[in-house]
């Protein structure tokens, strides 16, 4: 494989699925001159104007859903019969759509002062970098994407390889959708390319979905170019089940929430916490509906499991478990259950582990698979310590029937977003933003914004 293409190896067989060469650095910077000399005439585009052309970009993404729902199994392996991602897409889309006016409108001064005008105006950054991951290669994209074009910006997208054809799906959209040239721009960049477009000042404002490491690389790489950013890295994201919870309903969904995408989400759960009166119960629930997934190729429709992404990724889950194991733990699944997990390739068993604690990686580092650890305790003070007993901070789950302590308990934990009776789910009017190792920023809602546009006062003395 030669060290100029970008190479998709699909999980489903290990082989090639798709091969890119690599921009040359002449076409790199003929493309960010073009989105520099598109972004002066579009940041002066009526916003109705904007809003008309970004929606007719998302009706063209839309129309591909047939095409697209296999080329994700291919690219990464979920499975077919989950449709996709374009629901959450086009909720998200559209909400953002929506809010623009309101989010980008003039802010007044706080009091009036006779013979002045004065207000504060937001104007666009500029030129706007995504750089977007393979385990949601829509929904995480689109976060930036539409409200940094409804804000006046240009746009490049530097898609995960794994899923570098949903970069040029997005390309195909803005295109069909008569989107001006040059303004919307898919790339194929290697990471040297892209630190080099960082540290060059070449745009103002970067959004990169990935991992910790991922987003240390992008700071550095971008120190000293006063390029803003947005990061939004890894996540441990535990939940806790109290003594007042709707069992079944806890069980359900949670096992949804650890399994869904291989268990592939930002904001999966990873670690669960279980009052004393419920354990037996949830554990015997949760065990139960794991044994009942169906492991095998994503592109056919009785599949419920798909491989991971990448057999690298399943080894790092592979490893996590054994740990645990070694350490004490007890593996209800019985991997041999299912025969796609034949131990060397991206297909991997899931697995719950009981008897486990915060020694194991398991419990402390990010799995981004389909595994999870479940712990006894005694009630709220126990399960916020252990909650909060982690580098990341991206989102908690509580399931309880009692709002005021959800609320309560959400004040004392370390997190970005607070869920109660549901997980993994991004609501568009609310910030998604993470604390400590988890990132920095937040995209959705009226804040993304406020990070994709610029503060500009008006001190107007009328004489």
């Amino acid at each position: 494989m030669a060290d100029t293409d970008i190479v998709c190896i699909s999980p489903i067989d290990g082989r090639e699925l798709v091969r890119r060469p690599i921009m040359s650095e002449a076409a790199i910077d003929a493309a960010v001159k073009a989105a520099r000399e598109a972004h002066k005439a579009w940041r002066h585009v009526p916003l109705s104007e904007r809003a008309a052309k970004v929606s007719a970009f998302l009706d063209a993404l839309l129309a591909m859903n047939q095409e697209v729902v296999p080329e994700i199994a291919q690219m990464m392996g979920r499975p077919v019969r989950y449709g996709g991602e374009f629901r959450g897409v086009e909720e998200r889309a559209r909400y953002m759509i929506s809010i623009a006016e309101k989010s980008l409108q003039n802010i007044p001064a706080d009091d009036e002062k006779p013979g002045f005008r004065r207000m504060i105006k937001r104007e666009p950054v500029g030129l706007v970098m995504v750089i977007a991951p393979w385990n949601y290669p829509y929904l995480t994209a689109i976060n930036t994407i539409v409200p940094a074009l409804m804000a006046g910006n240009a746009v490049l997208l530097k898609h995960a390889s794994q899923t570098v054809l949903a970069g040029e799906r997005f390309q195909m959209a803005m295109d069909r959708a008569g989107m001006p040239k040059g303004l919307f721009q898919n790339m194929h960049l290697s990471h040297d390319q892209t630190s080099r477009i960082l540290g060059g000042g070449l745009v103002d404002h970067c959004n990169f979905t990935g991992s910790v490491g991922g987003g240390k690389a992008i700071e550095r790489a971008a120190a000293g170019s006063f390029t803003s950013l947005g990061l939004e890295l890894g996540g441990k994201d535990p939940a806790y089940v109290r003594a007042d919870a709707n069992i079944d309903h806890a069980i359900e969904n949670l096992v949804d929430g650890a399994f869904f995408n291989s268990g592939q989400c930002c904001c999966g759960i990873e670690r669960i916490y279980v009052h004393e009166k419920h354990y037996d119960r949830f554990v015997e629930g949760a065990v139960d509906l794991v044994n009942k997934y169906v492991l095998g190729n994503p592109l056919e429709e009785a599949t419920t499991l798909g491989p991971m992404a990448h057999k690298r990724f399943a080894d790092i889950v592979r490893q996590q478990n054994a740990e645990a194991v070694a350490k004490g733990a007890k593996a209800h699944i019985d991997a041999r259950k299912f025969a796609a997990d034949v131990g060397n390739t991206a297909y991997l068993a899931p697995q719950v582990l009981t008897d486990v604690d915060h020694s194991m990686s398991v419990m402390r580092e990010e799995s981004f698979g389909p595994t999870v650890g479940i712990m006894k305790v005694k009630g709220d003070e126990e399960a916020i310590r252990l909650m909060n007993d982690s580098p990341y901070g991206l989102s908690a789950a509580i399931w309880t029937s009692d709002v005021d302590a959800a609320e309560a308990i959400g004040e004392k934990l370390e997190t970005g977003t607070v869920f109660m009776n549901r997980c993994d789910y991004l609501d568009p009017a609310l910030a998604w933003t993470g604390v400590k190792d988890t990132g920095r920023g937040a995209s959705l809602s009226r804040l993304a914004y406020e990070s994709l546009t610029r503060p500009k006062s008006y001190h107007l003395r009328q004489i």
